[in-house]
């Protein structure tokens, strides 16, 4: 009697018996790989919002302020947030093209902070921009991490653009004078931050391209809002569209967890502490009501989002719904 021997049976026999040991042992370890680029298009109406990933930073538990480290860690660990690095922050721009105007909220970091960050430009450039297209930039405030991004060695990255900034943190950080106003335990930060800002805007200043405005001005399509605390001539900025508002809104707020638990909490690089726990207060109340579309230099990137909140005490941040 003949066997039948099957097709199957023929490759069972003629390939090797191959164990699970030695298929591992083929396999290459696999090392952390640089992310794509960093831009994310958000489209309001007409206009383009892109938001543009400068870096991620981390920062200490310990800096947030008023608050035990129990509940900071609590906090975090409810949002899988807790670290052994720190709190994870992005450090975002936003690049407006109303079809009028190309605007650069807040610049990023530049070469001020190590090689982690400073991914601004080149990420304007892969969303499909040029630098010499931007002909706006508007500063939430003169941080390094706002204003480095403007210039790199002393050239202006952004050649054809003036910059805003209000003119009380133009003051704050830009006047002498000013020193003798800062407790003596502070100055030494405070002259090595003033040393990044001048160098930042030089370019722009020996052009004339730097100007400052006050509480009630616009520029091109955008309301000015002060939202000082953070720092003394901090402003948010608003755009209207036809559909919505959107309000690019600095640094009122540094974490999407703790400061939305506990918006009563400051943080440490707070100028003015009770004052930015108040303006937060306020606007967190209002974007919570109103359901304006936020823009956070240090949310999650992309940073777009609305503000949640379900019994006006504690908040919650509700990013944008991913769109191709």
């Amino acid at each position: 009697m003949k066997k039948l021997i099957t097709l199957s049976t023929v490759l069972f026999c003629s390939t090797p018996f191959i164990t699970y040991a030695e298929t591992t042992k083929t396999l290459p370890i696999i090392e952390q790989q640089p992310q794509v680029a960093g831009y994310y298009q958000h489209q309001v109406d007409n206009t383009q919002i892109t938001a543009l990933l400068d870096g991620t930073n981390f920062m200490s538990p310990t800096l947030f302020k008023d608050i035990s480290q129990d509940q900071v860690h609590d906090i975090l660990k409810k949002y899988h947030a807790d670290q052994a690095k720190g709190v994870q922050t992005s450090i975002n721009a936003f690049l407006v093209n109303t079809g009028n105007s190309l605007v650069l909220v807040d610049s990023g970091t530049a070469d001020c902070f190590g090689a982690h960050l400073g991914s601004v430009l080149k990420n304007l450039k892969a969303a499909g921009y040029q630098p010499e297209q931007v002909d706006t930039i508007l500063l939430t405030h003169l941080h390094p991490d706002h204003s480095c991004g403007v210039s790199k060695d002393g050239v202006a990255n952004y050649p054809n653009a003036s910059i805003y900034v209000s003119e009380d943190e133009a003051n704050y950080w830009l006047n002498p004078k000013q020193l003798n106003q800062i407790p003596k335990e502070k100055q030494a930060n405070y002259k090595g931050t003033v040393e990044k800002i001048k160098a930042s805007l030089a370019p722009y200043q020996a052009k004339k391209q730097f100007k400052t405005f006050k509480l009630g001005n616009k520029i091109k399509d955008f309301t000015v809002i002060s939202t000082k605390g953070h720092t003394p001539g901090h402003f948010s900025y608003q755009l209207k569209t036809t559909d919505q508002d959107v309000i690019f809104i600095g640094d009122i707020v540094h974490s999407h967890t703790v400061q939305f638990d506990h918006p009563e909490t400051a943080i440490e690089y707070d100028i003015d502490p009770k004052k930015a726990v108040q303006t937060r207060l306020k606007q967190f109340a209002d974007y919570a009501k109103n359901g304006q579309t936020i823009a956070a230099p240090h949310l999650p990137f992309p940073g777009i989002g609305h503000v949640y909140s379900a019994d006006e005490k504690s908040y919650q941040w509700i990013p944008v719904h991913f769109k191709d």
